[in-house]
């Protein structure tokens, strides 16, 4: 059925752009009371409590053959090194600068894909990658000079999740998305909160063990609601339009992570910051357009046989 519902496809994708900010602004709102521990634990349990019964509910296997299983064992580790890093971000950065920061990052897989799996990536999107970092240092320089290293974080959240993207899309067609979601979940918690409590006491920085207040409890679980929710709405779109169709659609979540930042901080980006985002919105999408342009393009002719 996938491309044969291009409308819900869209819709689909833009709950993704509106929940995924959303998360992260819970995430910043409890970042001053509690550890990044205890945020990334609570927001993997409850993915792995939505989804374990799930995928037993709708008889789904668990099975995976073993590269699988290593594969998803280092997705989640990346997954959670991601997250984490964004969630500390975000107590130093602006919402929308944070996340556009991150958007570096289809920049980042396009060289990876060049470098590392050996893609055809011609010089219109390499020019391309090189505008829209241009872009992303406008944001970078205004939030570095107010509060230094930590405004390079989303870099970091943009590396780590393009090496996510590749491990996924090496285990994607051999493992069902709900599935390798659920499972990602249990060795997420299977590490998050042995980790926690082994701590305790020890005052490690990031592994912080607090006593919750009842208000900020369900703030905790909205946020592993949503963050399980917008990467589900994200996957499904996926079975309902194309990903050329849906990728411009990405781009969404930074108008409205600026509309949730101001809404809720009061904060929205500075000129330099606001031309930035503008370059690297466009330079992402001229990369798209590059990509429907190949993906269209005749393959060359076979080589004519040698003449007897």
């Amino acid at each position: 059925m996938t491309g044969d519902r291009p409308l819900l496809g869209i819709l689909l994708m833009l709950g993704f752009c509106i929940l995924a900010p959303l998360g992260d602004s819970i995430a910043k709102l409890l970042g001053d009371t509690m550890s990044i521990g205890q945020l990334l634990a609570v927001r993997f349990a409850v993915q792995a409590a939505i989804l374990v019964p799930l995928v037993a509910a709708t008889g789904r296997s668990f099975a995976m053959p073993a590269r699988v299983v290593w594969l998803t064992a280092v997705r989640t580790v990346l997954h959670m090194f991601g997250i984490g890093a964004m969630f500390l971000s975000l107590r130093f950065l602006p919402l929308a600068d944070a996340i556009a920061i991150a958007f570096v990052m289809p920049f980042i897989m396009l060289l990876l894909g060049k470098t590392v799996l050996n893609e055809q990536v011609g010089p219109y999107r390499l020019a391309a990658c090189g505008v829209g970092f241009a872009g992303t240092l406008l944001v970078i320089q205004p939030n570095f000079a107010a509060v230094g290293p930590p405004a390079l974080l989303p870099l970091f959240v943009a590396v780590v999740f393009a090496l996510f993207m590749l491990v996924t899309r090496q285990i994607a067609k051999d493992c069902d998305p709900v599935v390798l979601q659920a499972i990602s979940g249990v060795m997420a918690s299977a590490l998050l909160v042995p980790l926690l409590l082994l701590a305790v006491g020890r005052n490690l920085p990031g592994l912080e063990l607090s006593r919750v207040a009842s208000g900020d409890l369900w703030l905790l679980v909205t946020l592993g609601i949503l963050g399980t929710c917008a990467h589900l709405l994200m996957t499904w779109s996926l079975r309902f339009a194309p990903s050329a169709t849906l990728a411009p659609m990405q781009y969404l979540e930074i108008p409205f992570a600026t509309l949730i930042g101001w809404l809720i901080f009061a904060d929205l980006p500075n000129g330099l910051a606001t031309l930035g985002i503008a370059i690297t919105v466009a330079a992402g999408l001229y990369v798209i357009y590059r990509e429907r342009i190949t993906a269209r393009a005749p393959a060359p002719p076979a080589p004519a046989p040698p003449a007897a």
